[in-house]
């Protein structure tokens, strides 16, 4: 019986964690080999190079921290209370992606094709957040900034690196979040 090959997927997980750590230029076979207690033979199995592997990162990125989400939000549907909580949901699911969103914005600055999958991803995620917010605003122009601000929230709050006296960061930007879903401050799910 031959020897175990390491899953194509291992290696895509270990080059998202290399670009969330240390950037594009963190992600070489042969560190992520070293990482993955493996020889690069195996990595030449799936990828005919490392061009590919960045290429399969992207997609991995974009269905799984995307797409995932616009299914989730397209199924759910319902009112604007269900929606509420996609926002909710986009606002958490952006904290467990941001390492890798943050390295891929900055490679993004670099690589124009990278760039135009990020404004892509986006604008998919800005459709979004118009969707859900126009559940419950109808002035376009309101809609139009209260998902930039939410789209901002999620990604942005990471690069703040100021203090919230008598507050927590969360409770903050529950708050925040709640202003962008015009609940009452009294709601328990904007504490």
């Amino acid at each position: 019986m031959g020897a175990l090959r390491t899953p194509r997927e291992k290696w895509v997980e270990a080059g998202l964690r290399a670009l969330a750590e240390g950037g594009v230029d963190a992600v070489r076979v042969e560190s992520l080999a070293k990482a993955l207690r493996v020889t690069k033979g195996g990595f030449y199995g799936y990828f005919a190079d490392r061009e590919a592997l960045l290429e399969e990162m992207l997609d991995t990125w974009e269905r799984e921290n995307v797409d995932a989400e616009i299914d989730q939000a397209e199924r759910v549907g319902g009112d604007a209370r269900d929606k509420d909580q996609l926002v909710d949901r986009f606002l958490r699911s952006a904290a467990r992606v941001r390492p890798v969103d943050l390295a891929l914005r900055d490679w993004a600055r670099r690589d124009p094709a990278v760039a135009e999958r990020l404004r892509r991803v986006d604008n998919k995620r800005m459709r979004l957040a118009r969707e859900t917010i126009g559940s419950f605003r109808t002035d376009p122009d309101e809609v139009e900034a209260l998902a930039l601000l939410a789209f901002c929230l999620a990604i942005g709050s990471p690069f703040l690196a100021a203090d919230h006296p008598g507050r927590t960061r969360d409770q903050v930007i529950a708050r925040a979040a709640g202003i962008i879903l015009d609940r009452p401050p009294h709601d328990p799910a904007t504490r």
